[in-house]
């Protein structure tokens, strides 16, 4: 995570938070490696200041496209914050980079979520949404290691209340991703698999205790 704290007191160099161009070149790297869709929507500029300018607009898109590649379906306020970026200067470069066709995005619930473009089906960026709530997080990871655990069960492994597993149990059914007809059963536990595994660092501690235990189980040679 790059969240500001409290007590954070920012380097200021020429007007320029040194953190923030630290975090901000770290994902631009991620996103100079990433494979190219779309136009990241390059400036360019006739003088030294412009082109200055255009270089810092050019970095924090690259930024942009670096942190989505790793944290896909991230919202906006997310991606805001752990880049470091105000408001107004996260709206500009998203609309930019999705007029260019290099970002995409769609409504989910109160968020609006950002994709790299053509990665994922529209299945995958539900399920992405999702395993971003901690809640429903929760339950498609206990589901995936304990398949046949009930309500009660979730309920009492999660520390929520049953109407809060029903109401969550609801909305993944109606996005495809959980089947109620007999208990509780992830739809394509293989997919959801491969997205945590691939993300589990953008998911946080469960998720990666999660994939280690996958790891360190297909590791396991039950012959010797």
């Amino acid at each position: 995570m790059f969240l500001a704290t409290t007590d954070y007191e920012p380097v200021v160099t020429d007007g320029v938070d040194e953190r923030k161009r630290d975090t901000l070149r770290r994902f631009a790297a991620l996103g100079a490696a990433a494979p190219f869709v779309g136009s990241a929507g390059a400036d360019s500029g006739d003088g030294t200041d412009e082109e200055s300018s255009a270089q810092d607009d050019n970095e924090t898109r690259e930024a942009i496209r670096g942190y989505l590649a790793t944290t896909p379906g991230a919202h906006f306020s997310k991606l805001r914050d752990d880049l470091r970026l105000g408001t107004g200067e996260t709206q500009y470069h998203l609309r930019r980079l999705e007029d260019g066709g290099a970002v995409e995005s769609e409504k989910d619930g109160d968020y609006r979520r950002y994709y790299p473009a053509d990665r994922f089906d529209r299945w995958e960026k539900r399920a992405l949404g999702y395993l971003r709530r901690e809640t429903p997080r929760r339950m498609i990871l206990e589901l995936l290691a304990e398949p046949d655990l009930t309500g009660a069960a979730l309920a009492d492994r999660i520390g929520v209340s049953r109407p809060t597993i029903s109401a969550a149990a609801g909305e993944l059914s109606d996005a495809g991703i959980l089947d109620r007809e007999d208990g509780y059963r992830l739809e394509d536990p293989e997919r959801l698999i491969a997205l945590v595994v691939r993300y589990a660092d953008s998911f946080g501690p469960g998720a990666v205790a999660f994939a280690d235990d996958l790891a360190a189980y297909v590791r396991h040679d039950p012959r010797r």
